[in-house]
């Protein structure tokens, strides 16, 4: 049976934040943003909705039909490098979400910084599973109906990996490793990962 799959809009924004806010708050790398597990509960949300306010504007949110999961879409120009040190985009979100937490800039910054430049690229910025719904395939689901179009247009894919289990999947879904692992300072590593289309066969 297919997972039915709609384009998000403004509507589906409180959705969508509670969506990344669940699926994320045991994340190594939200328990690196917000290592107290208070404050993660907090301000974790506020950070959620920075980024899907973000991709509501300038991306696409792919949402399951019932609800239960989300993957976060930017296309990235072949001409813009993720790395720009003029970019006050993470230290807004830091000044929205939390001003005195400078890990929320950090972690924009940093995986700016090894984002791949020169090829135009989709790159999914996060991707989010109801607790309850993990292992369904609801993930797979979602992240195959871009990777279609990726190999029907010859466009390469792009993510970091914020932890073990979701690089083996993505492992699956052919994506390779790009360049060295980018360990937090101390903190979790994250897996810049990089999936060249493959030929497309028309059913």
């Amino acid at each position: 049976m297919g997972v039915a799959i709609r384009t998000a809009d403004e509507g589906d924004r409180d959705l969508v934040v509670r969506l990344l806010d669940e699926a994320f708050q045991d994340d190594p790398v939200s328990g690196w943003v917000f290592p107290g597990a208070e404050d993660r509960r907090a301000k974790h949300p506020g950070l959620m909705a920075a980024f899907t306010d973000v991709v509501l504007a300038s991306g696409r949110i792919d949402l399951t039909e019932d609800g239960s999961a989300c993957a976060l879409w930017l296309s990235v120009p072949a001409d813009e490098h993720g790395g720009d040190a003029e970019d006050d985009g993470p230290a807004q979100v830091r000044q929205a979400v939390d001003p005195d937490n400078e890990r929320i800039e950090a972690i924009g910054r940093l995986t700016a910084a090894i984002h791949p430049s020169g090829r135009a690229h989709e790159y999914l910025w996060m991707i989010g599973v109801a607790p309850g719904r993990q292992g369904e395939g609801l993930g797979t689901a979602l992240i195959e109906s871009v990777l279609d179009r990726c190999d029907r247009e010859g466009r390469p894919a792009y993510l970091e990996a914020s932890n073990a289990r979701s690089r083996k999947l993505y492992e699956r879904l052919g994506f390779e490793a790009a360049g060295p692992v980018l360990d937090l300072p101390d903190g979790p590593a994250m897996w810049p990962m990089w999936r060249e289309p493959r030929p497309h066969r028309a059913p």
